[in-house]
């Protein structure tokens, strides 16, 4: 939970500053193995060289694409704090077109990843990125936060302090889904090998569970567009290694406060740094090349950090710069 202390900073400084004007243009008890341990490696995974610094065993992770299947959940954290619950995934068929609803579960066990939406923002508006994680491999678990989401009955903007610890919230109701008899994801999670990912005030979200709500059961973050405003940088736990994205034409969230943040991280790290990246075109699929180098960008750091592929610690750069259109600030 939060301390006291911080809920008067955030408030302090959000009046005034990025939260409060800025971030407005965001977007149009589970079965981990106990801490020390890992679970064997995800179905299909086949043992590889060391990677250096990945949380995960050594691994290699899936290289085909899976079709990719959608379901809604509802969660509710008590009181007021109603949410629903995104959820894409490796489905079976043939890859390729929009995700289908309801369909089977891939074979395997699968890596999870927990996203957070910006402000105004929603799962959906993040279908373009988010579907191409499942394609990956990976079951994608996107919660829509009650007072910062579009259609929110009044935003509160200082709500998004709350939004780590419903972060982790979901993440646990989800994970004990890999146990839930007649669930269709049981046996599918490889709940021992988790990341959590966000954009813009989802960034601060994705943030604040590595410091203020620390959450032990991540392996590693991805931040776009993100910056520590409210949840600070005491990163703090095992280390997990950490992807920053940021455009340096985001008029929203500056790109001296993500890099600002990126500095602080004392862990594994990389920044992918676009030079003509505004505050979202890359990242809700309005920059269809952008996009393409965020995606694989992302899919790499997400192979090696929860797969354990070194493999795909190697080609992470090359997919990082190709068209020139990025450049990565390499500290893995």
């Amino acid at each position: 939970m939060f301390r006291r202390p911080l809920r008067a900073a955030l408030a302090a400084a959000t009046a005034t500053t990025i939260m409060a004007a800025g971030l407005a243009g965001c977007s149009a008890g589970s079965d981990r193995p106990a801490p020390g341990r890992r679970a064997g490696p995800p179905a299909g995974a086949t043992p590889g060289a060391t990677a250096p610094a990945s949380p995960a065993p050594p691994g290699v992770a899936p290289s085909r694409r899976f079709a990719v299947g959608v379901r809604e959940l509802s969660y509710n954290r008590g009181g007021d704090r109603r949410l629903p619950v995104t959820v894409w995934y490796p489905a079976t068929g043939a890859p390729g077109g929009s995700p289908d609803r309801g369909a089977r579960v891939a074979v395997g066990r699968f890596p999870v990843v927990l996203f957070s939406h910006g402000l105004t923002g929603r799962p959906s508006d993040y279908q373009a990125l988010l579907t191409r994680w499942a394609a990956a491999g990976f079951v994608v678990v996107a919660p829509r936060y009650p007072h910062t989401s579009r259609g929110a009955s009044e935003l509160q903007v200082l709500d998004v302090v709350n939004q780590p610890a419903d972060a982790s919230f979901v993440l646990t109701r989800v994970l004990a889904l890999n146990r839930a008899a007649g669930d269709p994801l049981r046996g599918r999670l490889a709940v021992d090998r988790v990341a959590a990912a966000g954009h813009s005030a989802g960034g601060v979200t994705t943030i604040g569970l590595f410091t203020v709500g620390r959450d032990e059961r991540l392996d590693a973050g991805i931040v776009l567009a993100g910056t520590a405003l409210g949840v600070g940088t005491g990163f703090t736990g095992t280390p997990a290694p950490q992807l920053f994205v940021h455009g340096e034409r985001d008029d929203v969230v500056s790109y001296q406060a993500g890099r600002a943040a990126y500095d602080r991280v004392p862990w594994p790290k990389a920044m992918l740094t676009l030079p003509d990246g505004d505050h979202r075109g890359a990242l809700l699929g309005d920059d269809e090349r952008g996009l393409d180098v965020v995606a694989d960008t992302t899919v790499e750091f997400l192979r090696w950090t929860l797969y354990g592929d070194d493999r795909a610690l190697r080609r992470l750069p090359e997919q990082a710069t190709r068209g020139g259109l990025a450049s990565l600030d390499d500290r893995f």
